[in-house]
């Protein structure tokens, strides 16, 4: 049985300061899209993105917001089914990647603006935003409070609250990171995100446990001081506001056997939304955009290309919500 060894860009990529909206270097990819990295300053706090161009699109730019510990460079592998689409975004927002620190008294709501601001900046009116785990949260918020904005709406491994052993181990890991107990820290880390085993088949279960933990064991001081004030973000701001949401194409997707947002939390979050559906992708959990890339691209592909997600091979059967009314 072949064995694949899976690796992620260094998250060290930065340039010389630059005037807001400033090109700063173009290449391309083997997806023949061209490449352009872009430094913004929003509120004085510098951040920066990723596009992958294409010239010649069939659908709205897509936005893709990665997980707290996930970078502009966590999606290379899906550049290659996405971009013949549209244009991709990735960003490392305030706080994350090798974006400028950002204090936790600034939440979802700062980082919502700060995407409208790029999305200004780079005179794209509408994308179709994809976001995950923690920017599942800034990615709802930055869609019930600039609606215009998004032409289809998933979210992966997304709950509407933050469950109450994980709050306790937040600030848990909020003294350990104090002490520098790393490795202590990553180990729990990998056992959350990660299903325990004989929970159900998950592919490449050991690899990616191996991954995570190589990961978060490695970080610099600079980045376990981000992770230490994005847990306090975390503790400090609302997850999920119960505020309107536009009535635009939306999928909750997560792995169905993901036990850190569960799929009986996605539901939740479906049902929140109007005339959502959701699925959960098969022999995953929480990290199945990793584990299950192809599969997983595939279907971002299809969602955000305005095709059927019904009756695809590697996920359960399509659920619809559908919200009443009055519902708030």
């Amino acid at each position: 049985m072949a064995t694949e060894t899976l690796t992620t860009p260094e998250s060290g990529f930065s340039t010389a300061a630059l005037p807001d909206g400033a090109w700063a270097g173009q290449s391309s990819t083997d997806s023949g899209g061209r490449v352009e990295e872009r430094e913004l300053v929003f509120a004085g706090f510098r951040f920066v993105c990723r596009l992958v161009h294409q010239d010649n699109p069939s659908t709205a730019p897509i936005l893709v917001l990665g997980g707290s510990s996930q970078d502009r460079f966590s999606w290379l592998r899906y550049e290659k089914r996405l971009v013949p689409l549209g244009t991709l975004i990735t960003v490392d927002l305030p706080g994350y990647g090798t974006a400028d620190f950002l204090p936790a008294m600034y939440g979802p709501d700062f980082l919502a603006a700060a995407l409208r601001h790029m999305l200004t900046e780079l005179d794209i009116p509408r994308v179709n935003l994809v976001a995950a785990c923690y920017g599942g949260a800034v990615g709802l918020r930055f869609a019930q409070h600039y609606p215009a904005m998004v032409e289809r709406l998933l979210l992966v491994g997304m709950t509407a609250r933050i469950p109450e052993d994980y709050a306790e181990a937040m600030r848990r890991w909020a003294v350990m990171i104090e002490r520098g107990e790393t490795s202590t820290i990553a180990r729990e880390l990998t056992e959350r995100f990660m299903s325990p085993p004989g929970t159900g088949v998950v592919r490449r279960h050991a690899a990616v446990s191996r991954l995570v933990y190589q990961q978060i064991s490695g970080q610099s001081g600079e980045q376990l001081r981000m992770s230490a004030e994005h847990n306090t973000r975390l503790m400090r701001h609302e997850w999920f506001r119960p505020e309107p949401v536009p009535a635009v194409p939306s999928l909750v997707a997560t792995g169905e056997y993901d036990t850190l947002c569960t799929p009986a939390m996605g539901r939740e979050v479906a049902a929140l939304l109007p005339a959502a559906r959701f699925l959960t992708v098969t022999e995953s959990d929480h990290l199945a955009p990793v584990e299950r890339a192809d599969v997983f691209a595939d279907l971002l592909a299809r969602f955000c290309g305005g095709e059927s997600v019904d009756d695809l091979p590697y996920t359960n059967p399509v659920e619809r919500f559908v919200r009443l009314p009055h519902a708030r």
